[in-house]
């Protein structure tokens, strides 16, 4: 062991315990990682292997063939696994032939007697012995420091599924998201699936404003106070969020209800125009309820929702300038005429909200975060599943949020349909301003698809996440519209100059 490893011991008192590590490990490992398990005959290797394949295909009759003869056997799943045997290796260089470079590259490697090919494996590995210890094993995993704080927070989350009473539970990866966050499905003895929030605490980012880190300035949830907050507060304001079953805040862990698997889009990724014809319905009523500013948790703890300032709106827009521009430009920055004349202009447009009608606005309300319910009526046919960012602000934000949905084209038809819609139920209700209202909604629109513009950039080069820049272009016709409005002549007229969009003569 070396000093960049850490050590972990764990007592496997039956075969049950062996598969349930195995279920873990397949929800710590990442593409790159090497798992090398060492033991005697009858140790549970193989077990062990089995379990964990077994999990990530979440297919519990999944054939797990032993690799022992063909060296080798390769699994395409959602990280590929290719699991290795090397009894009967006969030279540590056939490694090459077997292609365990090339499965390491692009996937996982499960390695039983690793101890045939030592010097050949990476340095990295993950080193897992089981010994026999009473009628259980024992099992040491060497690691170094970041897979082993992957493999302790697996640990340290199948603790709390025990704990809230579920020591039974298979757990099954469900989903990440552009943040930090990810999902588990669990599946207790009851049959009733739950979800499971993991959301580590994170130590504070650099300063970038007033000595403030991005988190902080614009106001995103650093811990699981504000969901737990607004999905009681909107639940009991009668709309469909997740109950909270239980929640450690200090680990980040929370285990909610299951709203659905069923979402806004047909089996071909498009718009469900009477799902999304839905949520604007949700939106409305939104609006016309009073929701709370500070929101007192059983914990002690009043969650205070932040507004959506003029500093948490500017930071954000300067994504365009700090990302997307140097970006278009292969690498030139945005001089700083360029840069005075584009927040000298957010700084008038967000004078323009002053009068503005603001409420709670979720943020990001749209497709990934609507969970359709069929066999509901009314506003719980919606279910909200991403609200933790939520802010006091402009309520026109979300409307734009769904209107011009980030992930998927609305087509104008749509979206004439879902702003009409809208803007007749908020007439309904009575006291609105509808001309003020679609001069905010034009700004937040602008707001919004400034901030995206340059969040796929740094997703891209600083995350490693390019995926995202498929949404780009739609991003930008998505601002052609809201620079319509005559209001933001002026940002129009800066984009067109800096090439973010073409001039429409």
């Amino acid at each position: 062991m070396t000093t960049n490893e850490a050590v972990l011991s764990l007592f496997l008192a039956d075969e049950r315990s062996t598969d349930r590590l195995g279920e873990d490990l397949a929800l710590a490992l990442r593409a790159g990682d090497c798992l090398a398990l060492s033991g005697d005959l009858g140790s549970g290797k193989s077990s062990l292997a089995r379990a964990l394949l077994r999990a990530m295909a979440d297919d519990e009759e999944l054939e797990v063939p032993s690799p022992t003869f063909t060296l080798v056997q390769s699994y395409d799943l959602r990280i590929p696994v290719c699991h290795f045997d090397l009894y009967r290796l006969g030279d540590p260089a056939e490694l090459t032939e077997l292609g365990f470079d090339e499965a390491l590259q692009n996937g996982i490697c499960l390695v039983e007697w690793p101890e045939m090919a030592e010097g050949d494996l990476p340095v990295d590995r993950i080193k897992l012995r089981l010994d026999h210890e009473g009628k259980g094993r024992r099992v040491t995993i060497s690691a170094p420091k970041v897979q082993a704080a992957r493999i302790r927070r697996v640990l340290a989350i199948r603790d709390f599924v025990d704990k809230a009473g579920f020591p039974e539970a298979r757990r099954r990866f469900l989903t990440g998201d552009a943040s930090l966050r990810a999902y588990e499905a669990i599946y207790p003895a009851d049959g009733v699936r739950r979800i499971l929030m993991d959301w580590p605490p994170l130590p504070e980012g650099p300063p970038v404003l007033d000595g403030k880190p991005y988190p902080k300035v614009a106001h995103l949830a650093e811990n699981a106070y504000p969901f737990v907050a607004i999905a009681e507060t909107l639940r009991d304001a009668g709309f469909a969020t997740p109950e909270i079953y239980d929640v450690d805040y200090d680990q980040g862990i929370l285990l909610i209800e299951d709203l659905g698997s069923d979402g806004v889009l047909d089996a071909e990724g498009k718009p469900i125009a009477e799902r999304y014809r839905a949520g604007v319905e949700c939106l409305a009523q939104l609006h016309s309820r009073e929701i709370p500013q500070d929101i007192p948790l059983a914990a002690g703890h009043v969650h205070h929702i932040p507004a959506f300032d003029r500093t948490a709106m500017k930071m954000e827009v300067r994504l365009v300038l700090d990302w997307h521009l140097p970006w278009k430009r292969n690498g030139a920055v945005a001089s700083d005429a360029e840069r005075a004349d584009y927040l000298d202009i957010w700084d008038k447009l967000i004078d323009e909200l002053a009068t503005a009608e603001t409420n709670l606005l979720l943020r990001d309300f749209h497709s990934p975060n609507i969970i359709w319910r069929e066999n509901e009526t009314g506003i719980q046919r919606v279910g909200l599943i991403d609200f933790q960012d939520a802010m006091i602000g402009p309520t026109a934000y979300d409307l734009a949020s769904i209107a011009q949905d980030a992930r998927v084209t609305i087509e104008p038809s749509l979206f004439q349909q879902l702003m009409d819609d809208y803007l007749s139920l908020r007439r309904e209700q009575g006291n609105f301003d509808e001309a003020k209202f679609l001069k905010s909604w034009a700004i937040m629109s602008a707001q919004r698809n400034c901030k995206l513009a340059g969040l796929w950039v740094r997703l891209m080069q600083r995350d490693g996440k390019p995926g995202y820049m498929k949404h780009m272009p739609r991003t930008l016709t998505y601002l052609q519209v809201a620079l319509q409005h005559e209001t933001l002549a002026p940002l129009r007229d800066w984009c067109v100059r800096t090439g973010i969009v073409a001039s429409e003569s």
